[in-house]
């Protein structure tokens, strides 16, 4: 029931000549033209000082597949994905890797990791580039980016440029949304996405937030980064089509009276991939960093759910353990 409300009311609310609309403020912070929300600090002390739903009490299993990620030296690779943990991937087609949202570190500030990377950051080759969705610091990590090859290439939402820089980190370009940028075959896409930035050092809203369409020629990655559900899935499936796999947050999203603006429930993450019409969706935000009210591994049993509630196929539907290599269809 929920799953069919969600797609009611996007489509009766959302105007898609808002993606293209001037997207900063009179203050120049950046903003969402069609739904311009803003949670406060009483609401995330009404957050943390209310009674959690959920019994965390258990241990939560998250599935961990041992991998050295030697395979990402190897030349001409088929398409393929590796799940490093929480929005980390690497993309591995030909002799090429991209990184989206890379954190191997620790933290995200405060939270602890709960499991390891699933790829040593050592074995990133030199040549890889990265794309970042935001500035939280669950998805941009300081001491990765000072880690990994200086020779690495970032691609990141306006703002975030002079974060590399002042880390000796010269490669990076700086995209509005719907600006490109090419690289040797790939050519990767700035696209809207329904979030907010704020990070130490940074006014909030100081940077701009995306989910990134990552082109190979070969095949297309729908990042999505961190978003809440909204109209621009629909838009961006009748116009970037075909998208073959879309990489879609299914964990963060309790209390849904808080999150919900800014994060996906696994419902909502089905709706969008549904919308994208890409031909498999790959769940991640999860398993990662005991963020909000759920269970750490809660996400994919409540994904499962929702595929059989709205009678999708799970065959096209993938949660990955981390470390885990997953082959694109249609190269066996």
């Amino acid at each position: 029931m929920r799953w069919a409300l969600v797609v009611v009311l996007a489509g009766l609310a959302f105007d898609p000549s808002l993606l293209r609309a001037p997207h900063r403020d009179a203050d120049g912070a950046f903003e969402n033209p069609w739904d311009q929300r803003e949670s406060s600090f009483l609401d995330f002390l009404r957050w943390r000082l209310s009674t959690n739903a959920y019994d965390k009490s258990s241990k939560p299993l998250i599935p961990l597949v041992p991998n050295d990620g030697a395979s990402l030296r190897e030349p001409n690779a088929p398409a393929e994905l590796t799940w490093v943990g929480h929005a980390t991937f690497a993309i591995h087609e030909g002799d090429d890797v991209v990184l989206t949202d890379p954190h191997f570190g620790g933290r995200a500030l405060l939270p602890k990791r709960q499991t390891p990377p699933g790829i040593p950051l050592a074995s990133v080759p030199a040549n890889a580039f990265a794309v970042i969705s935001h500035s939280h610091y669950d998805h941009l990590d300081a001491e990765t980016v000072e880690r990994l090859p200086a020779s690495v290439g970032w691609y990141v939402p306006l703002g975030l440029g002079e974060f590399f820089r002042e880390r000796g980190r010269g490669d990076v370009t700086e995209l509005d949304w719907w600006q490109s940028a090419q690289r040797g075959r790939w050519t990767i896409t700035c696209l809207p996405s329904q979030h907010w930035s704020l990070r130490f050092g940074m006014r909030r809203n100081e940077s701009l937030w995306c989910a990134w369409l990552i082109d190979s020629g070969a095949h297309r990655y729908f990042f999505a980064g961190d978003t809440g559900y909204f109209g621009g899935f629909a838009v961006y499936g009748r116009e970037l089509a075909p998208i073959d796999v879309a990489l879609l947050p299914i964990g963060g999203y309790e209390p849904r009276w808080l999150m919900q603006y800014s994060h996906m429930d696994p419902a909502e993450a089905l709706q969008a991939f549904r919308d994208l019409g890409a031909r498999d969706m790959v769940g991640m935000h999860w398993g990662t960093f005991d963020l909000t009210d759920e269970p750490l591994d809660e996400a994919p049993r409540e994904l499962a759910r929702a595929v059989a509630a709205a009678g999708a196929d799970p065959a096209r539907v993938h949660v990955l353990a981390i470390g885990e290599r997953w082959l694109l269809p249609g190269q066996e």
